[in-house]
């Protein structure tokens, strides 16, 4: 990501396409968050519910389309 490509307050949603232990997530949201950005929601297309990689969110908004 550029250091330009997110202005500082700027509000934005993390969209990824599976969420299994939340390792990726969480660096994606890390290096937004230190961008300046105000991370809103995090949406994933699948979700791997016995990984239980939501709880690396804890007081996030997380929505997910399919869970397994």
């Amino acid at each position: 990501m550029h250091e330009d490509a997110i202005r500082p307050g700027e509000k934005v949603i993390l969209v990824d396409d599976l969420i299994a232990t939340g390792g990726t997530a969480v660096a994606a949201l890390e290096l937004l968050e230190q961008a300046g950005a105000e991370v809103i929601e995090i949406a994933f297309a699948i979700e791997l519910l016995f990984l239980k990689g939501r709880d690396r969110f804890a007081g996030k908004n997380i929505f997910a389309l399919l869970q397994y």
